[in-house]
């Protein structure tokens, strides 16, 4: 990898998009380094705070492993008040009253959501359906059917209650749609509901407490400092330190053999100075190099 390959934790500020956030450090990088290769590892909506991470320089063929790891949010719902969008942003099309609304009758509900469920992605989202986004076949009036997606909600639990805000921890499996959760709540309850705020606390080994924000690295001259090495940034996978010999094999492409106890088809391995070279792939006995990372020496 090059020198700079790695990963930022930048705590999203809220009204800007993802794309908002990478064009700016991609700016920063390119006057700084010359390099301009920056991606992020899984978008956060406008009005959705927290971790945002971006990958750099090579890193960037590694985002699919943050993108795969658990979520954690905390989701403000506001009960009563039904928009198309599902969250704040959107036009509001149905309000209830919640004054009879007990937080043991939300509590009974969530236990509907805990687990593996089966949820049904909002009109307003980047998914293609014949060739379009949702989102754009929503902006011209259309109204699709959508499959619903398995997701698994690891854990859900009320951490604020002040009527009609209801405040949720959500520990979920990548691809989770939070707004159509608190759209899914809110017609349980019978009174409706839309995400009014949302924080990601954390992605994978990425957490809020040891985010950076945005403005801070832009005005740092040494916000280099900051990047995370992929050993310390995909530290929750299994990996393997590489001998020598094995660590050749992989530069040219060959499978090695050695015995791993685990049922993993994928494993990260790793030179003696923490260098990532390879993200091996499981063959039967032998591990094949699934993506390549050669030192600049």
């Amino acid at each position: 990898m090059s020198r700079l390959a790695g990963f930022l934790n930048i705590n999203k500020p809220l009204g800007m998009t993802s794309h908002d956030v990478v064009a700016r450090i991609r700016r920063l990088l390119k006057r700084d380094t010359g390099q301009k290769k920056v991606g992020h590892a899984g978008t956060l909506d406008p009005l959705a705070t927290g971790v945002l991470v971006l990958c750099l320089g090579d890193a960037t063929r590694l985002s699919e492993y943050v993108m795969s790891s658990q979520k954690c949010y905390r989701a403000n719902i506001r009960l009563g008040i039904e928009t198309d969008t599902y969250d704040a942003e959107g036009e509001v099309v149905a309000e209830k009253p919640t004054d009879y609304i007990r937080q043991s009758d939300v509590e009974d509900v969530l236990g509907q959501f805990r687990g593996d469920i089966q949820q049904i992605p909002p009109m307003y989202s980047a998914i293609k359906q014949g060739g379009k986004k949702l989102y754009e076949l929503a902006r011209s009036g259309q109204t699709v059917e959508r499959p619903a997606r398995s997701v698994l909600i690891h854990s859900l639990q009320i951490v604020g209650w002040a009527l009609p805000h209801l405040e949720l921890e959500v520990v979920c499996s990548p691809g989770t749609y939070i707004r159509s959760l608190a759209y899914d709540i809110g017609q349980e309850l019978k009174a409706g509901a839309h995400l009014a705020g949302l924080v990601r606390t954390a992605s994978g080994d990425f957490t809020i407490e040891k985010s950076q924000s945005l403005d801070m690295l832009l005005e740092s001259d040494d916000w280099q400092r900051h990047i995370i090495p992929p050993k310390i940034g995909l530290s929750s996978w299994q990996s393997v330190t590489l001998t020598d010999s094995q660590a050749q094999e992989l530069k040219y492409g060959r499978a090695i053999a050695f015995r791993y106890d685990s049922d993993q088809s994928l494993l990260m391995g790793y030179l003696p100075d923490g260098h990532l070279l390879a993200v091996l792939e499981r063959r039967a006995q032998t591990w094949k190099p699934h993506k390549v990372f050669l030192p600049d020496h």
